[in-house]
């Protein structure tokens, strides 16, 4: 049962909705990069609670692997697309 709850974290980190960030504007980038950063924030609480509950450690070390990279990933392309859009609009002008 233990892995089966770690398994859901990462399949939900893996099947969040992926968005056409080029067509934002830089508050919604912002408002995305916050929630990308929120979202890892509550996956990472999930993760302390269930070593707290003696879930094996080698699954959450796995979670935590696969967790991080996969909103790293999303935050580093935010990121890039945002500091492109802040520097074509005002840095460019």
């Amino acid at each position: 049962m233990k892995g089966d709850d770690v398994r859901k974290l990462i399949d939900e980190a893996n099947q969040r909705e992926r968005k056409d960030y080029q067509k934002m504007d830089i508050e919604e980038l912002s408002a995305e990069l916050r929630g990308v950063m929120e979202f890892e924030r509550v996956i990472f609480e999930k993760i302390e609670d269930m070593e707290k509950k003696g879930t094996e450690q080698d699954l959450l070390n796995y979670a935590k692997i696969v967790i991080k990279n996969t909103t790293g990933r999303e935050i580093s392309e935010i990121q890039e697309i945002y500091l492109k859009k802040i520097d074509n609009e005002y840095l460019s002008s």
